[in-house]
């Protein structure tokens, strides 16, 4: 008999399996420095907290309270059916230790934020996987909800200074975009979209591929899951450059951190025209796995996460929009008023995938994704590619545009990057980098006239539009409240081509792509009135960047 398919299991090593059969016996074990007792999670060669290297594990007690969860209605799993919670669970130890797991013996909607709930084991194989229960004797009133490491509104204080007033920003340029056809499953094979993005960025330009010296990419080699060509090298065979740098990889600022890194080369004089370039074929991926012409990996997974069915970012950002809704009254119909926003601007926008209006009607009846995601509170998977020139400032004068100069970056991490140890009511990797790009420059949020911000989800959007200061931190309910204040003749009009929500998901540099376009003029009916100052955001989750674009005008 074959064996009956399980959920995704995790990959033993020495340094986890401790925890992954703790329930062999019942107990569940943290990981502990025996210097200054603090509990660690997860475990690392060195204690974050005093730097010492003598650890153990230490036993305990494996009741906890519900720090975020969310009710999983979209993704399924082998031996793992929809609806399930997915929960971040808070030590009653120490808060700051927060276990992903599933919350089960109660019916999802009864879950709630605050719950009081206990350890219970299940056994698959050689693991033991920390599932959580509610315990049986309530408290009359939810328990009191961990705070941050970092208060929200206190990010900047965590900012380190320039090192000196000589910006590397000052010394390059945006000379030329370029984009592929974007749609759903084209069939194309990616290195095609790729290519078509690139000669088109350079003939922008107003430059030959004999004039680029450099080329950059994320998320670098292999294909990650429908993410990417396979990286510099079928780039650089393909067309022939010979570059004098290069640079592809994930653990960067964000999608777009290829071109922060080009502009990083160009001001140390490795190069003077760098191609940046990134492409997605989700969409026909997604289509590939379907009819089994490619078979998706399998195994043993190192992620803390994917066992309980946390598959996508989905599962993570949904928790951050929830304790969000519970900490400063925010609605589900505030991150509505984003999905129309992008839809609004779609519709002026002929290239976007989704163009069709949308009403409030529409947002809220759409199919529950993840709770509180519904449909149209993601991202739009598709194919297609952005290419991006990063020039020197002294070789843009005289190319076929006026270059659009870069004014800062914010780059600096300040929260943890593990995604379910990180910031809890805004996204991970925003609010220190956001808070990093107003160091660099005398500008200030209100001088701002068109903002570009990372909308994976509709929270991702929200947590930049706070962070950078356009409302207050927890404000965004009366600042989003109608969508007048982000519409193109708004205080600051959002995702003038619709974003990734209804334009695509082109992983961050569409939304650079579309910052160029308005700093030059070139939006045609979705154009912007005297947009000088964009500030285009990428990524958040893992680490993400943040830059501040102004035209010569």
């Amino acid at each position: 008999m074959p064996e009956t398919p399980t959920r995704p299991l995790p990959q033993l090593t020495p340094a986890n399996e401790f925890y992954w059969k703790s329930g062999a016996d019942d107990q569940l074990r943290i990981q502990e420095c025996t210097g200054c007792r603090e509990l660690l999670h997860p475990p690392q060669p060195v204690c974050r907290y005093c730097h010492g290297t003598e650890l153990g594990e230490r036993v305990v007690s494996g009741r906890g309270i519900v720090a975020g969860f969310t009710i999983n209605q979209r993704f399924a799993l082998p031996g793992l059916s929809p609806p399930y919670v997915v929960a971040q669970v808070a030590l009653a130890e120490d808060p700051r230790i927060r276990l992903t797991t599933n919350i089960i013996d109660c019916d999802p909607e009864d879950v709630y934020l605050g719950m009081t709930v206990e350890v219970d084991f299940l056994e698959i194989g050689d693991v033991w996987l920390p599932l959580f229960r509610p315990v049986g004797d309530q408290p009359s009133e939810p328990a009191e909800l961990p705070d941050d490491e970092i208060d929200p509104a206190d990010f900047a204080r965590y900012v380190r200074p320039m090192v000196t007033t000589d910006k590397f920003e000052d010394k390059v340029a945006l000379t030329g975009v370029g984009m592929s056809q974007i749609g759903r499953r084209l069939m194309r094979p990616p290195l095609s979209l790729t290519i078509e993005a690139c000669q088109a960025a350079v003939a922008d330009a107003g430059l030959t591929m004999a004039d680029i010296d450099g080329i950059a990419t994320y998320p670098g080699g292999g294909n990650v899951g429908g993410f990417g060509e396979g990286g510099v090298t079928p780039v650089e065979a393909a067309l022939g450059i010979q570059p004098t740098w290069h640079n592809g990889g994930i653990e960067t600022f964000g999608p777009g951190g290829s071109v922060i890194a080009a502009m990083l080369a160009v001001a140390g004089g490795l190069a003077r025209h760098v191609l940046c370039y990134r492409t997605v074929w989700e969409s026909t991926y997604g289509e590939l796995l379907k009819n089994g012409t490619i078979v998706q990996p399998s195994g043993r997974t190192s992620s803390w996460m994917v066992p309980f069915g946390a598959t996508s970012a989905a599962h993570t950002l949904a928790q951050n929009a929830q304790r969000h809704f519970h900490r400063y009254g925010t609605t589900k119909e505030t991150l509505g008023w984003i999905a129309l926003n992008q839809r609004a601007n779609a519709g002026l926008n002929p290239t976007a995938v989704y163009r069709d209006p949308m009403t409030m009607d529409d947002y809220l009846g759409a199919r529950p994704i993840t709770t509180p995601f519904g449909l149209y509170d993601c991202d739009v998977p598709c194919d297609g590619a952005v290419a991006v020139i990063v020039s020197a400032v002294e070789a843009a004068n005289d190319l076929a545009h006026p270059p659009i100069l870069v004014e800062a970056v914010g780059t600096q991490i300040i929260d943890r990057m593990d995604w379910d140890q990180s910031t809890l009511t805004h996204e991970p990797q925003v609010l220190g980098q956001a808070a990093h790009l107003w160091t660099r420059t005398s500008l200030r949020p209100e001088d701002v006239d068109v903002a570009e911000l990372y909308d994976g989800f509709t929270v991702n959007c929200l947590s930049w539009i706070e962070g950078l200061g356009f409302c207050g931190i927890g404000e965004s309910k009366e600042f989003l409240d109608g969508g007048k204040n982000i519409s193109l003749q708004g205080q600051i009009p959002l995702n003038t081509h619709g974003g990734q929500l209804s334009h695509g998901r082109t992983h961050g540099m569409g939304l650079l792509h579309e910052a160029v376009v308005q700093l030059r003029g070139d939006g045609g009916d979705r154009q912007v009135a005297d947009a000088r100052v964009g500030v285009v955001s990428s990524g958040g989750l893992t680490p993400s960047g943040v830059m501040l674009l102004r035209s010569v005008a």
